[in-house]
């Protein structure tokens, strides 16, 4: 198949639906090129060579299997075996961990992976998916006898229990069990404070097999994924309870004529009682029921990306936005929250409302929902948690000085595009917990739900309010921050001024003023005015230096200063903003690269 901007490793197929990667015995990417497949509950963060781990309800908090965040090796616990009974030899469906003689094909797909292999006349297909209403990850192993004479094979899935953040910190308390009335294996960590009453799962579509809960067992005495003891005995030992080394693993026998073709479907879960799972597992077990799950993940993520498409002389633009970037948008960042290096499973207050705003064509109800959830989260003095774990809310309080006035831009976006003011009036609580001292960056804990409430137009204003904090340049307070994280030093003693929330304060009074107006609240419309109009001054008076803003101003008595200089290119268009006395707020603003010039000088400007 011809691929498109075919890297010599992989490309687009024509359509641009699938991203295929081939790799012979000796070739591996220049690092792992990932799929994040998710529901808003559950998903799996799966590379090219097959490593990969599961996670339920919070990507950080609560992993099914180990995130290993190895800068180096695709290191992963989760890996699948294939077996000739009478030769004893083995390998994987995938690249790792036991990498087979011949090349490998992989196609990552909107909400699946596909894995193609021919080892010693058995031809493979290794599908991965997620269910789309359901804690369930799909591994269907399809296998065909091209050999010219009957095989004995098995098949065997293996897994590293984690059930918390870190295995090295959960694995002491996992508890394996085999559970006679499913089949299935079960793991639960009892001594989780948030996800004590989760139990993992692992299953085959197969009536007959063997099973183990032992790694120490599966692996053997420093043993390695690559070359496991289990793959040198006949059946694996039933042995599961706890004070083990925890792991789940299932193996199944089978007899494959020539020309044959056999298919097994290994399920591994998350639900929260051992009823749910057996019912998860009665749900989901046989070919027919994986079948069905894939074709509803093809028309979800069908309906979903072809809502809205685009079409521009830059092909490689079209093919990643009719697709690609609302994909990973919805799949990494509103669900998983979580990619291959970074797995941080929290929600951050202005990272999900600016995401949520690429869904307002497709998926509006997305953003109704995080503009809702991003609400509950403001305290009652108006700022907000920079970030929070979902489900308990535990999360930071902090300075930043952009987070809270992303609920007001991103309101009146979504009111714009969509018409609905029906948001406005949702009554939702503050949340309550001590104030940060000035000296303070931050405070880690879990905020209280306050007894007061109010609709979503109020929490918006009362947002915008918080941001009339000025300096001696009358420009906002950075604090520590002011959407660039790493500039968390500038305002640290309450005096750094910020010129680039300036401009953003500025468009939010000038946006929101507009859904102030239609709803006949002409007071606040006046004083959306009025501080407009007069940040727009201080900005022109104190940080236009006669051809660049300033990125920043902060109180110096360095008898070196530096001036920081804003040289603006919109990485959309290639345009560089020059000599010019305003920014282009507008659809292509948030994709400004920052030159910041060091320059002598004997300014009290820095």
């Amino acid at each position: 198949i011809e691929l498109v901007f075919y890297n010599g490793y992989g490309g687009f197929t024509a359509d641009g639906r699938e991203y295929v990667i081939h790799l012979t015995r000796d070739k591996t990417t220049p690092a792992p090129w990932c799929n994040v497949i998710a529901n808003p509950f559950f998903g799996t963060v799966i590379s090219e060579s097959g490593s990969a781990y599961t996670w339920c309800e919070n990507s950080h908090e609560f992993r099914l299997t180990p995130w290993y965040n190895d800068p180096l090796c695709d290191t992963g616990g989760e890996a699948f075996y294939i077996r000739d009974e009478t030769t004893g030899r083995f390998w994987s469906p995938t690249p790792l961990p036991a990498r087979g003689e011949n090349s490998y094909r992989i196609r990552h797909g909107f909400g699946y992976t596909v894995f193609e292999h021919e080892e010693q006349g058995i031809r493979s297909e290794f599908t991965v998916y997620v269910a789309p209403d359901a804690p369930v990850k799909f591994g269907v192993l399809k296998l065909r006898n091209r050999s010219g004479h009957a095989r004995t094979l098995t098949a065997t899935a293996y897994v590293e229990w984690t059930l918390g953040t870190l295995r090295e910190k959960s694995s002491m308390h996992v508890v394996t069990e085999l559970d006679v009335e499913s089949g299935a294996i079960f793991a639960r960590n009892l001594f989780h404070t948030d996800f004590a009453e989760r139990i993992g799962f692992l299953d085959t579509s197969e009536i007959v097999k063997t099973c183990t809960g032992d790694r120490t067992e599966f692996l053997g005495r420093n043993g390695l994924l690559s070359s496991p003891a289990a793959m040198r005995k006949t059946r694996l030992s039933a042995k599961v309870g706890a004070g083990l080394d925890p792991c789940g693993a299932i193996q199944t026998r089978f007899e494959l004529a020539d020309g044959e073709s056999r298919e097994v479907t290994f399920l591994l879960g998350s639900a929260r009682s051992k009823e749910e799972a057996r019912h998860l597992i009665q749900r989901f077990r046989g070919s027919h029921a994986s079948r069905e799950t894939l074709e509803s993940v093809w028309l979800y993520w069908n309906q979903t990306l072809g809502a809205l498409t685009i079409d521009t002389p830059d092909s490689a633009v079209n093919m990643l936005i009719n697709g690609w970037l609302l994909y990973q948008t919805l799949a990494s960042r509103l669900w998983g929250r979580s990619g291959y290096y970074q797995s941080g499973g929290a929600y951050g207050f202005r990272d999900q409302l600016q995401d949520s705003m690429a869904m307002v064509y497709s998926e509006p109800q997305l953003t109704r929902e995080q503009i809702l959830r991003a609400a509950a989260h403001q305290f009652k003095e108006g700022d907000v948690q920079h970030w929070w774990h979902p489900p308990t809310g535990r999360g930071v309080r902090t300075h930043f000085s952009d987070d809270y006035l992303w609920l007001p831009f991103v309101t009146a976006h979504y009111i714009q595009k969509t018409g609905d003011t029906s948001v406005l009036e949702e009554h939702l609580p503050f949340l309550e917990s001590r104030l940060l001292r000035p000296d303070e960056e931050s405070n880690y804990d879990l905020p209280q739900v306050s007894q007061e409430t109010a609709t979503v137009y109020e929490h918006c204003i009362r947002s915008i309010r918080h941001g009339f904090k000025y300096g001696a340049h009358g420009l906002p307070l950075m604090g520590c921050g002011d959407w660039n994280d790493g500039m968390n030093m500038i305002g640290k003693d309450g005096k750094g001024e910020s010129v680039w929330l300036g401009f953003f304060l500025y468009d939010v009074l000038q946006k929101f003023s507009v859904v102030a107006e239609q709803r006949g609240d002409l007071a606040f419309v006046e004083e959306c005015k009025q501080e407009g109009e007069r940040i727009q001054s201080h900005l022109e008076q104190n940080a236009w230096d006669g051809n660049w803003f300033y990125s920043s101003i902060r109180l110096s008595t360095a008898p070196l200063s530096i001036r920081a200089t804003l040289k603006a290119t919109c990485l959309a268009c290639g345009k560089m903003v020059a000599n010019t006395r305003t920014l282009p707020f507008g659809r292509c603003w948030l994709l400004l690269n920052w030159e910041i010039a060091r320059e002598p000088g004997n300014s009290s400007l820095s």
